[in-house]
């Protein structure tokens, strides 16, 4: 294959939110392991595109789909690989916005803990920790890029040039500040409809 061919070829990466949200899965299936394996099908009649995604999170993803298997016409288009870590480089500056993030995402836990305190005179014990866990997880986790598997997938598109796809808004986040290119979750299959039509 030619390089100039190469560089027309478009490389999917998708984050395992696009198959386990019910806000983007339903666009491809009624369930989850229907959503991947359409998705997958979708992307085999598209004569350019190539799925990628890390170990990580195909591991993750088989565990969420359990006994899903891979359709045998989209073998062609599916590639699990992960980053070359070691020699992909990233800027110094999300590393002071991480750090910035983090303290910042702490205080706000804080403040939860302190409220569930406050409200444990008036509430139930159970109704307490049911509003602590969503609370502070909110406040700790919503918004930011916190497992190994989202930074894989970042990485992965850093390295390949690849098209991003999640319904994850730290991992979109952290995308768009690297110039990744990324497709928000309600286009996703109007995105890849639109290249099984590309010429």
């Amino acid at each position: 294959m030619t390089l100039e061919l190469e560089k027309e070829r478009e490389i999917l990466i998708p984050d395992t939110s696009v198959f386990t949200n019910p806000d983007v899965y339903r666009e491809f299936g009624k369930d989850p392991p229907e959503a991947f394996a359409n998705f997958l099908e979708l992307a085999a009649q598209a004569p350019n595109v190539k799925v990628y995604m890390p170990a990580s999170v195909y591991e993750e993803l088989k565990k969420m789909l359990r006994t899903f298997k891979i359709p045998p016409k989209a073998r062609a288009v599916f590639r699990v690989k992960s980053p070359k870590k070691y020699e992909i480089q990233i800027p110094a500056f999300l590393l002071y916005e991480l750090i910035d993030d983090i303290r910042q995402r702490i205080n706000k836990g804080l403040r939860v803990a302190e409220e569930a305190v406050r409200a444990s005179v008036q509430r139930s014990p159970d109704e307490i920790i049911n509003a602590l866990r969503r609370k502070y997880r909110e406040a700790l986790r919503e918004g930011i890029v916190d497992s190994k598997e989202d930074i894989e997938l970042i990485l992965l598109a850093l390295e390949l040039d690849g098209l991003l796809l999640s319904a994850d808004r730290g991992i979109l986040s952290l995308a768009d500040k690297l110039g990744i290119r990324w497709v928000p979750p309600e286009e996703i299959r109007d995105t890849l409809e639109g290249l099984i039509y590309t010429p």
